[in-house]
């Protein structure tokens, strides 16, 4: 765990060594007076992420947190040699406070207590079991995260269809719906969401407002997925059977079931930064820090470290559990959201800044919105770079006032919540529990589809939903 946030505390010690820290309150960057430059570093971590994995995967595991390390310094060398040691200061910590820090206490803490509850058992994958599994996934990851959900229950579906000869289309359809498009309900589901709910946007408004995409796009996945299987299934049925390597020897069941008051905690927690408001806030480097998001993260790193005290090895020794995935995120996270901060800034100054164009394509001749275009534009780039900052930059573009955005806008906010989330699916570096679930197939023998081969899928399967959910909602 000690290497958890290690670039983290680099870039912090860069940052305090460069000079005092004399932040003036609300400090912060004139995007207004940036120029595109300052985004070459965003771009560069983000393809980072794309491109070194898949040809020099060797080098991307053992170094990719040095590659973050470099891509962030880019940023804040910068930052401190040309816009001063107080501006730098301010908008790190803003930063930091308000949307990294909690984004990945959240994460940390869905991915140790998942990892502590075991499915127990062999269920045998036929089209109809598969559907139910994925069904439940669905609706788990607005309940325990897209990756919470993810993490408990690939490992029961690849065990269900161990003895099948054709599993990659459920693991691919397992990424589509449960660590993606099944977490657009709540703040807890998915990590835009959640930076959605840190930014003001209240924690039910997305299940108000995203439920008929939902169902529209789940219904008709998981509809295509029993036909698919049942055609798959079809095919086995004619041939002998696959030997199976899991034996029936241990009835369906729970184990870790401590754990489950924990995720209810979680939940808890959530809600109380929401719903408490003691007016009482901390000035930090001229951040106000509210104390409900205080207390939410110290409950959150508590119920975390209670998983890990109660929880017996064994458990996670079954599920395979370790702590790189997390790990992995917690250093890719810690640059984006840093190298993030400049384009941000540029996206607020709007028709003053250098992404202007950009602006154009997503506002009418009257200055209002085009909703489509904001579905499309978040949910692709969500697809190619990582939606959980993609989900920032339009959030902003749109105004970034989560009140004018529930109410007078709330089709855009929906159109940008709906983008971010589901086009999530379109690639595996779309959203974080789409690596490891890839990992975990792979480790367990699933030939899973190539980078491209992949996209064939989600093409094929998923661009028609959306193109419905475009004719219907964001017209």
């Amino acid at each position: 765990m000690t290497k958890l946030l290690g670039p983290v505390t680099v870039l912090l010690l860069a940052l305090v060594t460069a000079g005092p820290a004399a932040a003036a309150e609300g400090a912060g960057i004139d995007g207004a007076s940036l120029s595109l430059a300052w985004g070459i570093p965003f771009a560069g971590m983000l393809l980072s992420i794309a491109i070194i994995p898949l040809v020099a995967g060797h080098f991307w595991h053992h170094h990719y947190g040095k590659v973050a390390l470099f891509w962030g310094l880019a940023v804040l060398v910068p930052f401190v040699l040309l816009l001063g040691t107080g501006v730098t200061v301010y908008e790190v910590t803003h930063a930091a406070l308000l949307e990294y820090i909690p984004f990945i206490i959240l994460l940390f803490t869905l991915f140790t207590i998942s990892g502590g509850i075991l499915v127990t058992g062999n269920l045998h994958g036929s089209p109809a079991v598969n559907t139910a599994l994925l069904a439940i996934g669905t609706v788990l990851a607005s309940l325990i995260g897209t990756t919470g959900a993810s993490m408990v229950l690939i490992r029961p579906l690849l065990r269900a269809n161990d003895g099948r000869r054709h599993n990659v289309h459920t693991v691919v359809f397992f990424i589509f719906l449960v660590s993606n498009i099944g977490g657009s309900l709540t703040p807890l589901g998915d990590p835009p969401l959640f930076l959605g709910f840190l930014k003001g946007v209240s924690f039910f408004w997305t299940t108000t407002h995203l439920f008929h995409d939902t169902a529209v796009v789940v219904i008709l996945l998981l509809a295509a997925y029993y036909l698919l299987d049942r055609w798959f299934h079809a095919r086995e049925e004619a041939r002998p059977p696959k030997f199976d390597p899991t034996p029936d020897t241990e009835g369906i069941g729970l184990r870790g079931l401590a754990n489950l008051p924990l995720l209810a905690g979680v939940v808890a927690a959530i809600l109380m930064s929401a719903l408490w408001k003691p007016d009482i806030e901390f000035n930090i480097a001229g951040t106000h820090l509210p104390l409900p998001s205080v207390a939410r993260d110290l409950i959150l790193l508590g119920l975390a470290a209670v998983s890990i005290r109660i929880t017996p090895a064994f458990i996670r020794e079954r599920n395979g559990f370790d702590w790189e995935p997390i790990r992995e995120v917690a250093k890719l996270f810690a640059a984006i959201f840093l190298t993030i901060i400049p384009v941000i800034a540029i996206l607020k100054a709007g028709a003053d800044g250098a992404l202007a164009p950009l602006v154009a394509l997503v506002t009418d001749a009257n200055g209002g919105p085009v909703n489509a275009g904001y579905f499309w534009m978040t949910g692709i780039l969500s697809g190619f770079l990582d939606n959980a900052p993609t989900y920032l930059v339009f959030f902003n573009l749109a105004g970034g006032d989560a009140q004018a955005l529930m109410t007078t806008h709330a089709v855009t906010l929906e159109a940008i919540s709906a983008g971010a989330v589901f086009m999530g699916a379109l690639t595996y570096i779309g959203n974080a529990p789409n690596f490891m679930v890839l990992a975990i197939a792979k480790s367990r023998g699933v030939k899973m589809p190539s980078f491209f081969g992949y996209m064939a899928w989600s093409g094929i399967f998923l661009l028609p939903c959306f193109a419905l959910l475009t004719f219907l909602y964001f017209r």
